[in-house]
């Protein structure tokens, strides 16, 4: 609600009360689409997925975005609303009636849901020919943006990093063979009192890739660790005070692959809707790379007025009010932003 802005609160303000079918429409506001549908949810998510469809087709509109129904506040499982909203597509898919609506769109941010919505999306591929005709153009777009973010090829292998461990030998020389035992017994609980293992376990792990194996290898190398590399699953032994300092480095090298994901993920989810594009020549524009695009979209919603940014490992200074950008050498070109999303 604070991204669409305060006329879209104001209108949501204006209509409570007066609800249809369980939703209100309100105009998009500051995000980038037409119409807004507030849905007043009672966890029945395939009739109101239905509910909404129908009323897209009524208003003969011809795209819609949902997002994930029910599965934040409203605590419903996500396998669970993937098979209703996708039931409901299904079953609206099907009739012959339907003209205008043409593209509906799944938005899913949470990167534990995907593998729920692509699961039931893969047990309707033996569905009827007809249905699997209607929906071929639909699926294509669920599945690719599903799986936008980056995914394993193959499921990586376990492994422990091989480090160099320097051997230290006791001699023990006593009085009597119990006083040797007795003084190897203690240097033996000494040795496992500094002893720690930590296990870290995240699905973010099976996106470590070379650079993040190299890291885990440095850290074992600098530090007193042993690091068995285990996707999803990270299990770090040795002295107790290097194994909790290296835990906390990877989970910041998590933390890091979990950002950048989002990140590629909202560029992803918003290049389909708006493009950026900066002049290749004359007559003809090239977009900007996806993170670009997201960082002058925001700059625009949120009404700065300028943005540097790199053309051709150039920079410019974007001006967000006259779509213009301007290089150091005072050098000016025009830029395009093409709104690309479909519908009224």
């Amino acid at each position: 609600m604070d991204a669409a802005g305060s006329q879209v609160a104001d209108e949501c303000a204006q209509y409570a009360g007066l609800y249809r079918s369980g939703f209100i429409m309100t105009q998009g506001g500051n995000l980038l689409c037409s119409k807004i549908i507030h849905l007043f949810t009672n966890n029945q998510v395939k009739s109101e997925v239905s509910d909404v469809l129908y009323e897209c087709e009524r208003m003969m509109y011809q795209s819609v975005a949902f997002p994930a129904i029910g599965t934040g506040q409203g605590g419903q499982s996500p396998a669970k609303v993937a098979d209703e909203m996708l039931d409901a597509i299904v079953e609206f898919a099907r009739r012959k009636s339907v003209q205008h609506l043409k593209t509906i769109k799944i938005v899913i941010f949470q990167r534990d849901m995907l593998t729920n919505f692509y699961e039931s999306m893969r047990k309707r591929e033996n569905s009827d020919s007809a249905t699997t005709e209607r929906l071929s153009t639909l699926k294509c777009k669920l599945v690719s943006f599903f799986w936008g973010k980056k995914q394993p090829s193959e499921k990586k292998k376990s492994m422990t990093l091989e480090k160099k461990v320097d051997l230290v030998t006791f001699q023990i020389c006593g009085e009597s063979q119990e006083k040797v035992d007795a003084t190897e017994s203690w240097i033996k609980d000494l040795i496992l009192k500094e002893q720690f293992e930590n296990t870290i376990s995240d699905e973010a792990v099976e996106s470590f890739d070379d650079t993040q194996i190299a890291i885990l290898e440095d850290l074992q190398r600098r530090k007193q660790v042993t690091i068995q590399f285990s996707p999803p699953q990270i299990k770090i032994c040795g002295i107790s005070r290097d194994v909790c300092s290296v835990s906390l480095e990877v989970q910041e090298m998590i933390q890091q692959i979990k950002s950048t994901e989002e990140e590629q993920s909202k560029a992803e989810l918003l290049y389909n809707l708006v493009e950026w594009r900066y002049p290749k020549s004359k007559d003809s524009f090239v977009a900007f790379d996806k993170l670009t695009n997201m960082q002058l979209e925001h700059a625009k919603i949120t009404q700065k007025t300028y943005l540097n940014v790199k053309i051709n490992k150039k920079n410019y200074r974007v001006n967000l009010n006259t779509i213009k950008a301007t290089d150091d050498q005072g050098n000016t070109i025009n830029l395009q932003r093409v709104t690309k999303y479909e519908g009224k």
